[in-house]
This record gives C-alpha cells, structure tokens and sequence, in this order.
C-alpha cells in the first residue's frame, strides 16, 4: 500500500509536468516543464517512448531520476494516463520508484469502453488494461471555470491536496501550466509551431 505524503503545499510547489508531442513516427518525444507553482518555468526535461509501446513508465522514471531537477520535484502531472498512443503510465510504479506524488489530469472523463476496444488491436491488452485501472479514483476539480473542470486521478497524494496543487498551478487556464507548456514545447519542437491543446 502506498501511503500519502503529508505536506505543506506552498504557491511556488515545484511541479514537472509531462506532455507527448505529435505521433508522426514510432518514435514519440515526451517532454517535461519544471515549474515553480504556476509562476516561473525552471527548467525542461526531454525523453523518447515507442508509439503504443509499454515503455513510458521507465522512460518518465528514468528521466526524473538523472535530472539536477529531482531533489526539488514536489509533483509529478502527467496529461492524461497513456503516452504516444496507446503507452500507459503506471502511476503506482512511478510514485514508488520517484517517492514523488502523481497527479494525471484529464480534460473529459475517460471513456474505458472506447479505450478497451482501441487496446483490442494492440498486443498485450490485458498488461495495458491493469495498468491504466491501477490509476484509481476520479476526481472532479474546478480551476478557472465551475462549467469547465477537469479531472483527476492520483497516487502518494491525498486528492485534496492534488486538487490544491492542480488549482494553484492553473494561472492561465483551467490547465496547469505545467502540462500547458509542456505540450507547447513537445508539439513546437517536433512540428517547428506549437498546436492544439495540452
């Protein structure tokens, strides 16, 4: 069992948020926005994962865990649970291997029938399925708009206080800027202008 961390959350928590960019190959750049709260951008982190591989928690683990950035990282947000296609995150691993809360954020609520049919086309559905379940609970949180909210689902964290985090880091959006800017750099860097949303 993982036990939540307690903490005190300041403005300026130090958040990485993770974003995947364009799949135009079987090759997908994921890149990480270190932030102070909602403020300030310290500093970027970039990997590569297989396009509907099963490798996007070690990657993201292993590209933590060699940044000058981890001793300050306070949170980890991933947009969404599956990178690249159809590669899941394990939030559950990556909480225990980091000792960093997860946090996914979600625009809608996922629809897991729909997803469970895409899997059916992809080896490994059953390893995929577990791991994208092990996310948990679903929680509803309102940033910037009560008619626009998003969604939430996280490990080593107490949902109130990821909802806390999720609503300071959101300055310019219902999105935290962390996971905003993340996706502007990811989709800049590989189709040369940022597109679509985070």
């Amino acid at each position: 069992m993982i036990i939540a961390k307690r903490f005190h959350i300041k403005d300026e928590i130090r958040i990485l948020g993770i974003d995947d960019s364009a799949l135009i190959s079987d090759t997908v750049t994921i890149v990480g926005a270190f932030f102070r709260g909602g403020l300030w951008l310290d500093g970027v982190l970039r990997s590569e994962i297989t396009r509907d591989g099963l490798d996007a928690t070690d990657r993201i683990i292993k590209m933590i865990c060699q940044s000058k950035h981890f001793p300050q990282i306070r949170a980890i947000m991933l947009d969404g649970i599956t990178y690249g296609g159809f590669n899941p995150v394990d939030i559950v691993c990556l909480n225990k291997e980091t000792n960093i809360p997860v946090i996914v954020l979600m625009r809608s609520l996922p629809n897991l029938e729909a997803m469970e049919s895409a899997l059916s086309f992809l080896p490994d559905k059953e390893k995929r399925l577990e791991i994208i379940k092990k996310a948990g609970t679903i929680s509803k949180v309102i940033t910037k708009d009560e008619s626009n909210p998003v969604f939430i689902q996280c490990c080593g964290i107490k949902p109130e206080f990821a909802t806390r985090i999720v609503q300071i880091s959101s300055t310019r959006s219902n999105i935290p800027e962390p996971l905003r800017v993340a996706h502007l750099i990811a989709t800049g860097i590989i189709l040369g202008e940022s597109r679509g949303k985070a």
